[in-house]
């Protein structure tokens, strides 16, 4: 009897040793995946709040175009600007009004490390090269119908086209220096159909937490790339 009993305690104590074994082996794994899921979750959290930021910052380019009291500019004044024309938010000064626009819905991000660009984009004549073309096609002009033959020129910032390689662009506070445009913020002009765009790109470098224990990078960019046609204010 006093037998059995020892032998029944001794293979109790290897049950709970078997157990502890598979605990440790089991366990990272299960702690991995489930902080691995809250991470994952906060990355497309924060990826969600990136587009909003650049969706803010275009639609306030795209309104606030030459025709506003306070227009959002490119590097390129309008071919036929306006009367009421006068750069206000400029690239020079990094766009305060439009990057204000952008970050003030932000949540749970720091605003100020929230970088925003923006370019623009229109058509080019053929003949002339000349941005702020109106799109190709047959207009009526002076009684006489004239045929406009043109190209969409796209714009770039960071020596990359934000529509198409947004990834080859950095995220830096300089990126409105970098920004190459290929239109005004001219919406129209009288006798003359514009058809422009403004790009609003929006970066964010974010630091996952447990970066090294989930086996990824310890620095992630996250990038957003919004795109509106310009529109008339006034």
């Amino acid at each position: 009897m006093r037998r059995l009993r020892i032998l029944g305690v001794r293979r109790d104590e290897r049950t709970r040793g078997q157990a502890m074994v598979e605990l440790a082996l089991v366990l990272p794994l299960f702690v991995m995946l489930l902080v691995g899921i809250i991470v994952l979750g906060i990355g497309v959290f924060y990826q969600q709040q990136l587009t909003n930021a650049a969706r803010e910052a275009a639609r306030y380019a795209s309104i606030h175009s030459a025709t506003a009291m306070c227009p959002t500019v490119s590097t390129l004044a309008p071919t036929a600007p306006p009367r009421t024309y006068s750069p206000c938010d400029t690239p020079a000064g990094g766009w305060p009004f439009m990057t204000a626009a952008g970050r003030h819905l932000l949540f749970g991000l720091p605003p100020s490390a929230v970088n925003l660009a923006a370019c623009w984009s229109g058509y080019r004549e053929d003949t002339t090269n000349a941005y702020d073309a109106p799109p190709p096609g047959d207009y009526l002009i002076s009684s006489s119908t004239v045929t406009i033959a043109s190209t969409f020129a796209q714009c770039t910032i960071g020596g990359a086209d934000p529509t198409t390689n947004p990834s080859a662009i950095g995220c830096n506070s300089g990126l409105a220096a970098s920004t190459v445009d290929e239109a005004s913020n001219l919406s129209e002009a009288p006798g003359r159909i514009v058809a422009n765009t403004v790009t609003a790109y929006a970066c964010y470098v974010w630091s996952p937490p447990m970066a090294g224990f989930l086996l990824i990078p310890q620095a992630v960019t996250l990038r957003a790339v919004i795109t509106e046609p310009i529109e008339r204010q006034q």
